[in-house]
């Protein structure tokens, strides 16, 4: 393990990388922590709403990426500098995403079912950020010899079929895929070869005169939320808060 966290993080200065996940991750969990208390009703914390203006931690987030990026871009991967500034950029990061759903829905729907998407998005922005520190590089360039560098056209050629890979599974509704399977292609091959969603642009533009080939990817769809939905709802539910419930419209005499 120490050689693994030496050879992966320390050399290739990967430190700065690390404490901006790290950081990322503590702003993201302390924030869902601090919003649900708020919720709640509890503890000493309340939202920031000065003249009767609500300001969303978005803000603060934007200043403090910015703030970090450029710092950490200007600093290098070395040194204190560069240290400071990362977990700068992560605390940032952290409270953008935790709003993502705002940026998305130009609503605040943070506590409705479409806040579900910024858990998902911290949740795979984590987990990308996590391959690239354990060693995984955008198409696997990094792990080529220095002969296989010198030879251009098969790194542009990875390049081209990796990214084609990662297109045609977005376009099969697989953006979880797509995103991973740049610094995976196994991924994206995988999700390049299977049935598309059924809503999906390319089940729309294929699919159309297949009715075969539509039932099964509508069945498969439906196995796999079947099967995936609900733990993943009660991941989310955990780590970010259940959704209020929707309001029911009035009854009749109501």
């Amino acid at each position: 393990m120490g050689h693994w966290f030496h050879q992966n993080i320390v050399e290739p200065g990967k430190l700065p990388m690390l404490l901006a996940l790290a950081s990322f991750v503590v702003c993201f969990l302390l924030t869902r922590t601090i919003t649900r208390l708020i919720r709640a009703g509890k503890g000493p914390f309340g939202n920031v709403s000065p003249g009767g203006m609500h300001i969303h931690h978005v803000v603060p987030g934007v200043v403090l990426t910015v703030v970090g990026g450029f710092g950490a871009a200007g600093s290098g991967t070395h040194g204190v500098t560069a240290a400071v500034f990362s977990v700068i950029f992560g605390f940032g990061a952290g409270l953008v995403l935790d709003e993502f759903a705002l940026i998305l829905h130009l609503d605040d729907v943070y506590w409705s079912e479409q806040g579900r998407q910024s858990v998902e998005v911290v949740v795979l922005a984590a987990a990308m950020a996590f391959l690239v520190i354990g060693g995984f590089a955008p198409l696997g360039v990094n792990s080529l010899s220095d002969s296989q560098q010198d030879g251009r056209g098969t790194v542009i050629t990875t390049i081209v079929i990796d990214f084609l890979l990662a297109l045609i599974t977005a376009f099969k509704g697989k953006l979880r895929m797509a995103l991973i399977g740049t610094l995976v292609p196994f991924v994206a091959l995988v999700g390049a070869i299977r049935l598309a969603r059924p809503v999906s642009p390319w089940a729309k533009r294929f699919y159309r005169h297949r009715p075969k080939r539509r039932a099964r990817a509508v069945l498969r769809a439906y196995r796999h939320d079947i099967r995936w939905s609900g733990p993943s709802r009660r991941f989310q539910d955990l780590i970010g808060g259940a959704p209020d419930k929707p309001a029911l419209p009035p009854g009749p005499g109501r």
